[in-house]
C-alpha cells in the first residue's frame, strides 16, 4: 500500500500544478481583457463594454481564489483533520460561483439603469474589432480551463471555464449591438447585457447548488460503487456486498465501508486474509481506500435454513419500500433469526422494520428475531 501511497500522492502534486497554471493563465488573459475593454467602455460611452470589462476582473478574481484554494486543499493531514483538507476545493469553488452570481446581478442591475436613461454610445472601428478579439480569446480560454478542470477533477476549473464560455457569449451579444448601432443607429445594448445577466445568474445559482450537494454528500456514482460491488464478489468467499457507504473528502480523496457475506465456517486468519487482499484490490483498481469491512456471515450446512431464507426473502421484498434483504442468519435450534433490510426513503425505518417484524412473527412465533434497518445509500 505505501508504494500505491506514493503514487498518489505524486498524482495529487500534477494535479495542483495543472491548476495552478491553468489559473495564472486565466489570471492574465482576463487582466489583459479587462484593461483593453475598460479603456473600449469608457472611450465609447458603452455600459455594455463597462460591464463586460467588470466580468473579466470577476473571473481573474475567480482564479486567485481557485488558486488560494488548491494550495489550502492540498496542505498535508495533521492532528486536527487527520483526513486532510481537500474539501477546501469545493468552498473556493463556492466562492466562485458567488463571485459568478454576483455578476451576473450587477450586470442586470446596471443594464435596467441604461434601459430607464438611456445614453447613445459612439464605436470606432478599432473598438469593434478588439472586442471581436475578445470573443475568440474568450472562447478559447473557457475550453481550456473547462477542459482541465474535467482532466484533474477540479469543480472550481470547472466553475470558471463555465463562466469564461458565458462571458464570450455576453462579449459576442455586446459586438452584435455594437454592430446593429453603427449600422442602424439602434441601441440594443442595455436590453441584450439585461438578457445575458439572466443566464449568468442561472449559471451562478446551478454552480452554487453543485458545490453544496458535494458538501452535503450527493448519492456516489452507479458506475463506481457497482464496480467496487464487482471487485469484492469476485472472490470466490464472498456470497455479497452490502451496505457500500463512500465517504469523499475532497477531488480524488474516497473512503468507504462495507458489509461482505461470508461462509460461517471461515476463521479470523482467513477474514484477515481476504480483507486485506480486497482493500489492496480496490484500492488498486479504484483509488478508493476501504476504511472498514463488516461481516455477515451465511449458513452453509442446514438446509432447513436455507428453506427459512427464500421464506423470508419472500415475505420481506413483498413490500415496494423494502429495498433489498440481506445479512440473513438463523440458528435454528436456538430459534433466533437476523437480518438487515434496506428501506427506501418512502418510509421511516422504525414503522417498516414494525410491520415486517409483526409480519415473520405472525408465521415463526417461536423465534427471536433482530432486523437492522438499513438506508438506501448506493447501487
Amino acid at each position: 500500500m505505501s508504494e500505491q501511497s506514493g503514487q498518489n500522492i505524486t498524482t495529487a502534486t500534477d494535479r495542483d500544478k495543472v491548476i495552478v497554471r491553468t489559473s495564472v493563465v486565466g489570471i492574465l488573459v482576463n487582466v489583459l481583457l479587462a484593461a483593453f475593454k475598460a479603456v473600449i467602455g469608457i472611450t465609447s460611452n458603452s455600459i455594455a463594454v463597462l460591464l463586460d470589462a467588470v466580468n473579466n476582473l470577476s473571473d481573474a478574481l475567480s482564479s486567485i481564489i481557485t488558486i488560494v484554494g488548491t494550495k489550502l486543499a492540498g496542505k498535508l493531514p495533521d492532528k486536527k483533520h487527520p483526513l486532510g483538507y481537500g474539501r477546501i476545493e469545493y468552498l473556493s469553488a463556492m466562492i466562485v460561483s458567488g463571485i459568478v452570481l454576483y455578476a451576473g446581478i450587477t450586470a442586470a442591475v446596471e443594464s435596467v439603469k441604461k434601459i430607464v436613461e438611456p445614453q447613445t454610445p459612439e464605436y470606432s472601428v478599432t473598438s469593434l474589432v478588439i472586442i471581436a478579439v475578445a470573443v475568440l480569446f474568450k472562447i478559447a480560454l473557457g475550453h481550456y480551463v473547462k477542459g482541465q478542470g474535467r482532466k484533474v477533477n477540479s469543480g472550481a476549473l470547472v466553475a470558471s471555464g463555465a463562466d469564461a464560455l458565458f462571458d464570450a457569449v455576453l462579449s459576442a451579444s455586446v459586438l452584435c449591438c455594437a454592430l446593429i448601432f453603427t449600422f442602424t443607429g439602434l441601441s440594443l445594448e442595455a436590453y441584450v447585457g439585461a438578457l445575458i445577466s439572466v443566464f449568468i445568474i442561472k449559471a451562478g445559482i446551478e454552480m452554487m447548488i453543485e458545490m453544496v450537494n458535494e458538501i452535503l454528500g450527493i448519492r456516489a456514482e452507479k458506475e463506481k460503487t457497482v464496480r467496487i460491488k464487482k471487485l469484492l464478489t469476485e472472490e470466490p468467499e464472498v456470497r455479497g456486498a452490502y451496505d457500500l457507504i463512500m465517504y469523499n473528502y475532497g477531488p480524488g480523496r474516497d473512503f468507504a465501508s462495507v458489509h461482505l457475506e461470508l461462509p460461517d465456517y471461515m476463521t479470523a486468519k482467513d477474514i484477515d486474509r481476504l480483507t486485506r487482499r480486497l482493500e489492496r484490490k480496490v484500492f488498486h483498481n479504484t483509488g478508493v481506500i476501504l476504511a472498514a469491512v463488516g461481516l455477515y456471515s451465511y449458513n452453509t450446512a442446514d438446509d432447513e435454513a436455507s428453506v427459512l431464507q427464500k421464506q423470508v426473502h419472500e415475505l420481506v421484498t413483498s413490500h415496494e419500500w423494502c429495498v433489498q434483504m440481506h445479512g440473513f442468519y438463523v440458528d435454528v435450534d436456538k430459534k433466533e433469526m437476523s437480518f438487515d433490510v434496506v428501506l427506501s426513503f418512502d418510509i421511516e425505518a422504525k414503522q417498516g422494520v414494525s410491520i415486517i417484524s409483526s409480519e415473520i412473527l405472525q408465521k415463526y412465533p417461536d423465534y427471536h428475531i433482530e432486523i437492522a434497518p438499513d438506508v438506501d445509500v448506493s447501487d
